[in-house]
């Protein structure tokens, strides 16, 4: 899906939002290190407002029904139509919200924030009403704090951009510019990882044994700054150690687990530059970087077979001329 601006017509509004996925600084991010995150195109959430008369309903894949009997799962988006539909100054009523997602829920995608999105896009679109990127951020992250509990905020700025992002708290957002193109095979364990159960554990963590901790999330910082480095000089081998460097610390870090393991140490032997978990781990996904086009599809076929849930070969398409 594209994540171009929603359209409109007289009574119906289409918002849209692409997915995204951490390359790498998952975890050490939520602590003051940077990570680097991509867009990912290939799957991604509709939002579709309608007039209907009465209180306003959501529909969903799980759950039909009035906004404010939905299932505490959905009171983050709940929240996230409110407070925009306040900002708007526009009563909470009449109106029928759809929301059509192709992007797997609890694998590291960035579901949540998508979905807020390309909701926040369609009722800005239904009322006829500009935004800024800043409106939109501030709007999606209310329901990614209900989610995430302390979000970084990278999902939502990711999920509104088309280039890799490179960010830090309390830093000025930076866009990286490849040099080549990196072929990515994403491949889904099939189970469902707790990103916040995940941030709190790794947290407990920083209580516990804070220099420890805070050297292993110091040294995922460091990798993350030499993986910007290797895309932004067509360095493949040196992202691919980069990644799996990170893995280490982040399997010392407690929060990945003997399936992804599995798929990680399998794609390693299939010939992948590098490869780690995606996201808040425990579950969810894993990134593998491939050789090549050709590669990608070799290696995405292979984890099919190996028994990946679900698998996506995409590429980031670099300015060769650099």
């Amino acid at each position: 899906m594209s994540a171009e601006k929603a359209t409109t017509t007289e009574k119906t509004a289409i918002g849209i939002a692409h997915s995204k996925l951490i390359l790498i600084g998952e975890h050490a991010v939520v602590h003051g290190q940077p990570a680097i995150a991509i867009p990912f195109p290939l799957v991604g959430v509709e939002s579709v407002v309608e007039q209907v008369p009465g209180t306003v309903k959501i529909d969903t894949t799980f759950y039909h029904g009035p906004l404010t009997l939905a299932p505490e799962s959905l009171h983050g988006i709940v929240q996230c139509i409110q407070g925009t539909l306040e900002y708007l100054n526009m009563p909470c009523q009449d109106l029928l919200i759809r929301i059509k997602s192709s992007i797997p829920p609890g694998k590291g995608l960035g579901s949540s924030a998508s979905v807020a999105i390309s909701v926040v896009r369609s009722l800005f679109a239904y009322f006829n009403e500009d935004y800024t990127d800043e409106d939109l951020l501030r709007l999606a992250n209310i329901a990614e704090t209900f989610a995430h509990g302390a979000p970084s905020g990278i999902d939502t700025l990711t999920i509104t951009s088309q280039s890799p992002v490179w960010y830090e708290k309390e830093h000025p957002i930076d866009f990286i510019e490849l040099s080549d193109d990196f072929h990515f095979v994403v491949a889904d364990s099939g189970r469902i990882g707790d990103t916040r159960l995940a941030v709190e554990s790794v947290a407990h963590l920083v209580k516990m044994a804070p220099k420890k901790i805070h050297r292993k999330l110091e040294r995922i910082g460091k990798l993350t700054h030499h993986a910007k480095q290797a895309l932004e000089k067509k360095g493949k081998h040196i992202l691919g150690h980069m990644l799996n460097e990170a893995q280490k610390e982040l399997e010392a870090l407690g929060v990945s687990d003997a399936g992804l393991n599995r798929l990680i140490n399998f794609a390693r032997k299939e010939g992948a530059l590098g490869a780690k978990l995606t996201g808040g781990g425990n579950g969810g996904c894993i990134i593998a970087l491939a050789q090549n086009e050709v590669h990608s599809r070799q290696l995405a076929d292979k984890l099919r077979k190996f028994g990946a849930h679900a698998v996506w070969p995409f590429v980031l398409k670099g300015n060769k001329d650099k």
